[in-house]
């Protein structure tokens, strides 16, 4: 028999906050605010950005480490408690990322170029998908599983699915899993030239969306078959392949990750009371997510996107979304959709939450994430009781 999965304690930072209790705050806000954070692109010009506004205390030579460091300040508690009574071959840690130690590589490669040598302080390591995921663990002294998951944007959210996996089969007793991204000038670049990223604070959904504004965070979760008040219901994945960037414009895959969590959480569409929307700003991302959660949900479940308050956390952006959505059913408060409200008259009509939020007395929600090659994910969060 599978066991439920439950999530006992989780920590985010972001451009909303340093640290749990304040991104709540920011978050769930009557009056919410947009991202205030700017970065300049490889060839000069500046774009906003969801950069985080405050310090990393941490000697790791990362910015994806120091994350995850300033991430288990608050969870030190919470899992000495929890590991005291599972043996350290059975704790598991599973982190999605994007970028790793790449923006440390790539300042290691200009002073390369400058100086003929390597920085002493260089780790080539640093840069590996799954160095986050070995120094976390590192840090907790755990024995168990320990691995990376890089599936570009739904690398958060597919972490909790494969730590959920583990608990469910018994191979582990307890997993700390989640995502955690940093800016750096790959990602910045590399949007720019897919003319993706927009020079205003992202408009998702709106007929006048023009791109994305990347972001930075993480958030990690504590996550076993003990009873909580909060459990990872279900999930749901699928890989509709149609393009290396592009969505498959009729949103197959999107929607058979829904139906597939709905199915894997015995719950049916009409029960979910909000839906974190992966709602992105781009011209394609949003038409086919309108269109798949059109199908899915009609337009009786509210929706948003966080992305205008945090940019785009890429490999964090899933398990960020889904502490949001967590929060969202802790108060019975639902994030705002920060929009200009002017809707595209070709896209699918979905239930946007207004710019002031709005309350729920839900059980259950959803989260989404969509990355390059068409890879998909859903997760239903749930009340326990």
């Amino acid at each position: 028999m599978k066991r439920a999965v439950y999530i006992h304690e989780y920590s985010v930072a972001c451009a909303l906050g340093a640290d749990t209790d304040v991104v709540r705050r920011n978050l769930l806000s009557p009056a919410p605010r947009k991202l205030s954070g700017q970065s300049r692109v490889p060839g000069g010009w500046t774009v906003p950005t969801g950069s985080m506004p405050f310090a990393l205390e941490s000697d790791a030579d990362s910015r994806c480490n120091r994350i995850a460091d300033h991430l288990l300040t608050s969870l030190k508690p919470a899992l000495v408690r929890h590991m005291e009574r599972v043996a350290s071959a059975k704790v598991a840690v599973v982190i999605g990322t994007s970028t790793s130690g790449v923006g440390e590589a790539g300042v290691a490669f200009r002073a390369r170029k400058t100086e003929g040598q390597w920085p002493q302080s260089y780790r080539f390591a640093s840069q590996e998908l799954g160095d986050t995921a070995a120094h976390i663990a590192a840090r907790i002294g755990t024995e168990g599983p320990i691995f990376g998951i890089s599936t570009a944007c739904t690398s958060g959210a597919k972490a909790l699915a494969s730590a959920a996996r583990l608990i469910e089969t018994g191979f582990s007793e307890m997993a700390l899993a989640g995502g955690v991204d940093a800016l750096c000038d790959l990602t910045l670049a590399g949007f720019a030239s897919l003319e993706s990223l927009s020079d205003e604070v992202c408009n998702p959904f709106s007929a006048n969306r023009r791109g994305i504004n990347l972001g930075e965070g993480g958030a990690l979760f504590v996550l076993s078959a003990e009873p909580s008040a909060f459990r990872l219901a279900g999930w749901g994945e699928s890989a509709d392949a149609y393009h290396m960037s592009a969505p498959d414009p009729e949103g197959k895959g999107a929607e058979a990750a829904m139906r597939r969590a709905l199915e894997r959480a015995e719950c049916p569409a009409d029960a979910i009371g909000y839906l974190n929307l992966h709602g992105t700003a781009t011209k394609l991302n949003d038409a086919m997510e309108a269109r798949a959660v059109s199908r899915v949900f009609s337009d009786i479940v509210a929706c948003s996107s966080t992305k205008p308050m945090t940019g785009h956390m890429l490999g964090a952006a899933g398990a960020a979304e889904a502490a949001f959505t967590l929060m969202a059913l802790e108060a019975g408060r639902l994030p705002a959709h920060l929009w200009d409200g002017e809707r595209d008259a070709e896209m699918a009509t979905i239930q946007l939450v207004g710019d002031e939020g709005q309350t729920s007395d839900m059980r259950r929600a959803m989260s989404c994430s969509y990355a390059f090659g068409g890879n998909n994910i859903a997760l239903v969060l749930e009340k326990a009781s």
